[in-house]
């Protein structure tokens, strides 16, 4: 069973123009939450495991939460808010989850579907993932957690952690773009 983020009081702020690291409970309240858009360079970096636990990680979070459901989303990873921590929430209708240094294995079968991305308003990409993800990481107290994902869920947290990792949905090799070309590392343009 996913671990579920309990419902809060909301309006916790967080990071500033550039892109910040967790150091201290001012940087979650300096500013609002602001998502960040390709070809920001902020979504090509690599997040660092998160080492800060508690109350400030928790409404970071449901601030997340907020955000993506405002952009009607159901995944956000922390770089699309210029965070560069290993941090992840979702929500696809059975409440909400948040992940702490995630870490997932994928299992056998894979399939294909179409995915968008927040950082990618207009873009679709048709994306190959495993159905079944065992899961591991911590929740916002800290406490570990295990558990197995399976269809929706199991591909939007690995689409969350391709964020985690600087990988996006435009550097897979097909897709379309909403009218819109967008060439990727691998020298794939998506048009």
């Amino acid at each position: 069973m996913p671990p579920r983020l309990r419902a809060g009081p909301g309006g916790v702020n967080a990071a500033g123009p550039g892109t910040r690291r967790l150091h201290g409970t001012d940087d979650l309240r300096r500013r609002p939450l602001r998502l960040r858009l390709f070809p920001d360079p902020v979504l090509r970096e690599i997040a660092r495991p998160l080492d800060r636990r508690g109350r400030a990680v928790e409404a970071l979070a449901r601030a997340m939460l907020e955000l993506m459901r405002a952009h009607h989303g159901i995944g956000l990873a922390a770089p699309q808010i210029g965070l560069l921590v290993r941090l992840i929430v979702a929500d696809i209708g059975e409440g909400p989850v948040c992940l702490l240094n995630p870490l997932l294995t994928p299992a056998p079968p894979r399939d294909r579907m179409t995915e968008g991305c927040l950082s990618l308003p207009g873009v679709a990409v048709e994306v190959e993932r495993a159905r079944i993800v065992e899961v591991r990481g911590l929740d916002p107290p800290g406490s570990p957690v295990h558990f197995e994902a399976r269809g929706l869920l199991a591909r939007v947290l690995q689409h969350e952690v391709d964020h985690l990792d600087g990988v996006l949905i435009v550097d897979y090799p097909t897709g379309t773009a909403g009218g819109r070309s967008f060439s990727n590392d691998r020298g794939v343009t998506l048009a």
